[in-house]
């Protein structure tokens, strides 16, 4: 049976082969070059770690050696305090090396469709929706990922009822699969002329966008309108009917989209949503909870149902699933995510880790 250590021994020889191969001219030639080279960012955080952890290994034996043959006090104690931080050290790359290891999501480098919608509260609901929409659009583009509109039911101050847009870029779903859920706005309404605090809800999903592989979708399960769209800023799409609804029969999955001044390229955007939430409902479906996993990630939009608040007044941004408080609202909402999306990465990489009791330690001969 092969041991953890097993394990990282091959992945440290296949990176090697890898670097090899990038080295190689054939592979160059045959176009392969940039497979082998995703391949190997794969594997280069857990090797550079396993790499640490076998020098630190090798400190602390040759620390214990000195301990063993040393009788000056004075490097005796240095030697104890260097051995100290060595095993803190070793004890944390243990750590990081089983959380490289455990299974990965499927679904991680794959690229998004998100969906806000405006929940309880109103127009101020609406607008706070279009505050998390530039906020997540922002932190695309300070990551180099591209965002594409895809749907959108604005109204006449700016808000929006419902924004459905794609990011693309590597690894996105595994950064914002955590933003899932129902977001909490307290402030002051520009539409409340007494100055009073209002408290609004916006719900987010976050979906893994499906390649046409992924979901089977036979052209005679879907039911195809087309209509003359309307809304702020689109008197032309009045005269031509540009607008599509897709239904997908079997499921009851309606998506419209009528952005577009053209219907084939709304179409071809509401066939992307279509796949995504097709993907969904079947991943969800197949876990048996498909109504209770939707209500788990987006909820109702009830003021109760939050996964992070945004406190104007306080300045403060707290999310709630990991008690995490931030004093910078303001540069949150301008796109810096990175910090809470990092917290909610390793908390819930803590409680997978915590999950497997049984599980072996990451690497042998401890």
């Amino acid at each position: 049976m092969e041991t953890w250590q097993d394990k990282l021994e091959s992945v440290e020889e296949r990176y090697r082969q890898l670097e090899a191969m990038l080295a190689d001219p054939e592979v160059i030639a045959r176009g392969a070059w940039q497979e082998v080279a995703r391949e190997r960012a794969r594997l280069e955080p857990l090797v550079e770690k396993y790499r640490a952890y076998r020098r630190v290994q090798k400190e602390r034996a040759g620390l214990h050696e000195l301990l063993r043959t040393e009788s000056d006090p004075e490097l005796r104690q240095l030697a104890e305090s260097e051995l100290e931080e060595l095993e803190r050290r070793e004890e944390e790359l243990d750590r990081e090396i089983r959380i490289l290891l455990l299974p990965r999501d499927p679904n991680d480098e794959r690229n998004v469709v998100m969906e806000i919608r405006a929940g309880t509260g109103g127009e101020e609901a609406a607008l706070f929706a279009a505050d998390l929409y530039r906020m997540y659009t922002r932190y695309a583009e300070a990551r180099g990922w591209r965002t594409e509109m895809l749907s959108a039911n604005p109204t006449d101050l700016g808000g929006f009822k419902e924004v459905v847009f794609a990011v693309e870029g590597s690894g996105a779903y595994s950064r914002l699969k955590y933003e899932s859920g129902v977001h909490r706005v307290q402030r002051v309404p520009v539409t409340e002329a007494g100055g009073r605090i209002h408290t609004s809800t916006a719900t987010v999903a976050v979906l893994p966008e499906a390649e046409e592989v992924d979901v089977d979708i036979a052209p005679d399960d879907l039911h195809i309108d087309t209509f003359c769209a309307g809304g702020p800023g689109g008197q032309h799409v009045n005269k031509t009917e540009s607008a599509v609804r897709i239904t997908h029969k079997p499921t009851g999955i309606t998506v419209i989209c009528q952005d577009e001044r053209s219907q084939h390229k709304n179409r071809e955007k509401a066939m992307r949503v279509l796949r995504a939430r097709l993907k969904e409902f079947y991943r969800q479906q197949q876990e048996e909870a498909v109504d209770e996993e939707r209500r788990a990630q987006v909820g109702t939009g009830e003021r109760s149902e939050r996964i992070r608040t945004y406190n104007f007044p306080q300045g403060r941004v707290s999310d709630h699933r990991i008690g995490l408080t931030l004093y910078r609202l303001g540069a949150i909402l301008e796109g810096d995510l990175d910090e809470i999306i990092d917290a909610l990465i390793a908390h819930y990489q803590a409680e997978r880790l915590r999950g497997e009791e049984t599980a072996p330690r990451a690497v042998a001969g401890r």
